[in-house]
């Protein structure tokens, strides 16, 4: 994967302003740290940083391509899935080609079919395209969002990048948070609404959309979606199905010319990436790395409970043994995961989903002394119902976001000025603003009507959240992660699952865990469904509430210009007690929670970030 900066301005000369860029591009060193260039003109300024996968010397970027005279170049983070049959269809209609990356067949395409290109790509990707001939940019962004696009607007000029961090190194662009910006964390943090960067004046580029930039204006438009369609296949049908686009879309994504491995929690959707990789493997005459994640002493005080019921590394080692992988363990210590909640903050530029969080930015680290891509199973659970809120009556009739049920408690923390920000208010028309986006047939049952809701809401808001969480813990440990699940193809065949197969067996993932029978073995397909670990030691509690009680000490923490120092205090004394309902979704109780106002506070403060309160 790579990072990518961008600079437009049609109405004036930007040429000379080149250290700009290059500052700009800098910010983006860990997600490319193999190679960097740029490309100027007097309207388009772009930057780039790589981190080589394919061709490392036919897929070096900016890259330009000149067609009946005129320049097309293109700067790229991300993976085409298709490469090869776009390849293939490109030379007959006469395109040659200099190598054989993913980039040139990415900027070929465009040259061809030009902004319709963009329905024939499959895979993660956000880019941007100057094309000379046409005097325009064109950026677009992955159907699922697992690449980040973000942008601003200031004056005559668009600026954009990889990261927000990009765009605050351009000197139009301040780290401003003003009430919206902060309603919005409070409200649905650590999740944020589409198209939103939080930040003041700072946007992200949706999912499934494009933005073309010409001399006459800003044209943004969504160029997919999924739809809603007669589902026509018995229940045994669809269990095969589904296995077909799952197997195609793990043998896609492992294309590479550097060492690859898989994440292997023991649970049911790394436990399918990796068994169907490692018999790819083996084919091949070679053996599968797989990589699980524990913390120090975790086996002593694990608890069971509804959101995760069982412990998952016994099972990622029963699943090694099975698919005969080389499996590694990266054990976590409790003040390693407590400092990585600063590296996890400057990684997302905001703060986020605590240990988390920092557990994946270490479990990164690790395994990117020995590998640049790995594959997750992200997204397996929004799409086939893996959550409680896919099953439990209460949970699927919740009238919000089922995993951010609890905000009106989330009022309590702020202080009294502030105590009046609406952000029940934003909760609930962001929740029934996406209801009404929700594609239906005529015919649905109550039930099945629901089920697409949830359905949405999960991609929307639940998923682009993990994703954004894997892409940037990841990348700025310079891995790059894949994620099969997110293949637009299943997204679609998912959502017209009717509920009674979605299920099958009255199970979460039902016909997902049928689908792989002679994959995987029955205790794993029948195992419960358990979420990405987290430590239950009363240590890291320690840690973080120590950490907490500094900030609140300091009277410079500019945490508390925003916070009830009082009811955070008693949380702290109390070891979390005192907040009795989740954050957001299965895991933000007790410590995750005091973990993410250390967050916030490190956040404030490492971004010098200006209240407009």
């Amino acid at each position: 994967m790579c990072g990518i900066a961008g600079w437009v301005n049609f109405k004036n000369d930007i040429s000379k302003q080149h250290q700009i860029i290059e500052a700009m591009t800098d910010t983006l060193k860990l997600r490319g740290p193999d190679s960097y260039g740029y490309y100027t003109t007097n309207n388009v300024l772009f930057g780039h940083r790589r981190l080589v996968v394919v061709d490392p010397e036919g897929g070096k970027q900016p890259m330009v391509k000149t067609l009946g005279g005129h320049n097309y170049c293109l700067i790229y983070n991300g993976e085409l899935y298709n490469t090869e049959d776009l390849r293939k269809e490109l030379l007959d209609k006469g395109f040659q080609f200099d190598a054989y990356s993913d980039t040139e067949v990415l900027l070929t395409a465009y040259m061809c079919w030009g902004i319709d290109c963009i329905s024939k790509l499959n895979g993660i990707f956000a880019f941007a395209i100057y094309d000379e001939k046409e005097n325009r940019v064109f950026l677009a962004r992955d159907p699922l969002g697992v690449k980040p696009l973000f942008y601003t607007i200031k004056g005559n000029s668009f600026i954009f990048g990889s990261e927000i961090k990009t765009l605050l190194a351009h000197p139009y662009v301040d780290p401003i948070i003003d009430k919206d910006g902060l309603t919005e964390i409070f409200a649905l943090g650590p999740a944020n609404c589409l198209g939103s960067g939080i930040y003041k004046d700072i946007k992200e580029v949706s999912p499934a959309n494009y933005v073309l930039i010409t001399p006459d204006g800003i044209k943004i438009k969504e160029y997919w979606k999924v739809s809603a369609e007669e589902f026509n296949e018995s229940e045994d049908e669809a269990a095969e199905h589904l296995k077909d686009l799952l197997t195609d879309a793990i043998k896609r994504q492992l294309v590479g010319d550097v060492p690859l491995c898989t994440f292997l929690s023991g649970g049911l959707d790394s436990s399918a990436i990796s068994a169907i990789a490692a018999e790819e493997y083996r084919s091949k005459g070679k053996t599968l790395t797989t990589y699980s994640i524990d913390y120090e002493d975790n086996d002593k005080f694990f608890k069971s409970s509804l959101f995760q019921p069982t412990s998952d590394q016994y099972w990622a080692l029963q699943m090694s043994k099975f698919i005969k992988s080389n499996h590694k363990t990266v054990l976590l210590n409790h003040n390693d995961l407590t400092a990585a909640l600063k590296d996890a903050v400057i990684a997302k530029d905001l703060p986020g989903m605590a240990d988390v969080d920092s557990s994946l930015f270490l479990f990164s680290k690790e395994i990117r002394k020995n590998f640049v891509i790995a594959l997750s199973g992200e997204c397996a659970d929004e799409l086939f119902g893996g959550y409680p809120w896919y099953t439990r009556e209460e949970l699927i009739n919740a009238p919000t976001f089922p995993w951010s049920r609890f905000v009106k408690d989330r009022k309590s923390l702020l202080s009294d000025n502030l105590k009046s920000l609406p952000i029940e208010d934003k909760t609930q028309q962001e929740y029934l603003d996406t209801l009404k986006q929700v594609p239906h047939l005529d015919n649905e049952s109550k039930l099945d009507f629901r089920m697409r809701e949830l359905f949405y809401l999960n991609i929307k808001w639940f998923m682009i959240n993990l994703l954004n969480r894997k892409d940037r813990m990841s990348m700025s440990n310079s891995l790059e992660v894949r994620v099969p699940f997110a293949d637009y193809r299943l997204v679609q065949y998912a959502f017209n699952l009717p509920q009674k197969i979605k299920f099958a067996d009255d199970r979460e993932k039902g016909l997902l865990r049928k689908s792989l029978k002679g994959v995987l073995p029955d205790d794993i397909i029948y195992r419960k469904k358990s979420p990405y670990p987290k430590t239950h030691n009363p240590i890291y509690t320690s840690l973080v509430c120590e950490a907490m009680n500094d900030i609140l000490s300091d009277k410079t923490s500019p945490i508390l210009n925003i916070i009830d120092k009082k009811k955070v205090q008693e949380i702290v004394d109390t070891k979390g007690d005192a907040y009795k309902t989740p954050w957001y979704g299965q895991l933000m109780t007790g410590p995750q929670l005091i973990a993410y106002l250390v967050q916030m506070n490190i956040w404030l403060k490492e971004y010098n970030v200006q209240l407009e309160l």
